[in-house]
């Protein structure tokens, strides 16, 4: 039992490591400026997507709704890679799931 207990806590401190901001060399103002301009920019593309919506569809050409249709799909896939969000594939998920099975 105690053998378990170690393993799980090696593995849990293992996957949980924090690096310090002044270990990456990266300026924490920068970042900030950069987080707000991201904002900003981020909020200027979803009142796009909201003003897209309430338009009114039925008057326009095949051309201009398909336009709308390339702006949207566009500011979907700009919005998507600006996320900094941590994102594990199905096969981490089993792999890491495997590997707590087989260590305990």
């Amino acid at each position: 039992m105690k053998k378990r207990m170690i393993y799980l806590m090696v593995t849990a401190l293992s996957l949980s490591t924090f690096i310090p901001a002044n270990a990456t060399g990266i300026d924490p103002k920068t970042t900030t400026t950069k987080t707000t301009e991201a904002t900003a920019e981020m909020q200027v593309m979803m009142n796009r997507l909201e003003e897209i919506k309430g338009m009114d569809k039925s008057e326009m050409t095949r051309v201009e709704k398909k336009d709308l249709r390339k702006e949207v799909r566009a500011i979907k896939a700009q919005a998507r890679s600006s996320s900094n969000g941590v994102y594990l594939s199905v096969g981490a998920i089993i792999i890491i799931v495997l590997l707590l099975i087989i260590l305990l």
